[in-house]
């Protein structure tokens, strides 16, 4: 397929402090309407300032807790009535969690997977809904290589992710002929605030990286892309390793 370009409507970023959500929206919004919905929205000033200085026409920071499950519906429709038509939707909102805490405590472990699964299908769900109505739009989801297998060293991380790999993926194939268009992308470690502190591991990438990928794959409508390419090569590999051996391999 040939490259086109994004659907109209209004940029959303879902995760509005996200590294690699911004220099997604950054790199798209030229011209546009741009929503940055995270929490303690009013203090999105530099992010805002990121975003229209990348050209955007109107950038609106606009609360969102994606633990309140409850608020996703009226959230969107609301964006819908403010701003019109929804063109792509970017969900970059996660945690790591603290694996050592989650194997003590159970509460913790639950609340790592509300956010990085549960969270994620409920708004996708609506999103899914809203996009099929209009007849249009894209979805960005991340998932991860953690989880392409789940390793021990972070099993809950990388189980919330293969739970969200999954669920996008048969959501990808629900839409398919609907007009709407979902882009499931499976980066390794990416280098920035959310693993500041963590030693890179192999084919690690940087948050303007992945943003290239993103961005290059919603011109061409790919339905799901590696960051980089190799890691998909390295994901196959793992599978075929013995369990004896995959239970030591490191974080």
């Amino acid at each position: 397929m040939g490259v086109r370009e994004v659907d109209d409507g209004v940029i959303v970023l879902f995760g509005g402090r996200s590294e690699m959500g911004l220099e997604v929206v950054r790199r798209i919004c030229a011209g546009r309407e741009v929503v940055l919905a995270a929490r303690r929205s009013e203090q999105l000033t530099e992010e805002t300032a990121m975003v229209r200085a990348a050209g955007a026409r109107g950038v609106h920071p606009v609360e969102f807790d994606a633990d309140e499950l409850s608020s996703h519906q009226p959230l969107l429709e609301k964006l819908v009535a403010d701003h019109g038509r929804l063109g792509a939707v970017v969900l970059a909102f996660g945690v790591l969690g603290d694996q050592a805490r989650a194997e003590q405590d159970p509460a913790a472990a639950v609340a790592v997977l509300h956010t990085d699964f549960i969270a994620q299908v409920s708004l996708l769900t609506v999103l899914a809904n809203l996009l099929r109505a209009q007849g249009s739009g894209q979805l960005v989801v991340f998932s991860s290589i953690a989880g392409a297998r789940v390793r021990r060293a972070n099993y809950v991380y990388g189980s919330g992710k293969a739970g969200l790999d999954g669920f996008a993926s048969g959501l990808s194939d629900a839409l398919h002929g609907s007009g709407v268009h979902l882009l499931l992308v499976r980066p390794g470690f990416v280098m920035g605030r959310m693993t500041e502190g963590m030693s890179p591991a192999p084919l690690s990438s940087t948050p303007q990286q992945v943003a290239d990928a993103v961005v290059a794959a919603l011109h061409r409508r790919t339905a799901r892309i590696w960051v980089p390419r190799a890691l998909g090569f390295g994901a196959a590999v793992a599978r075929l390793l013995p369990q004896a051996i995959w239970r030591r391999m490191p974080r």
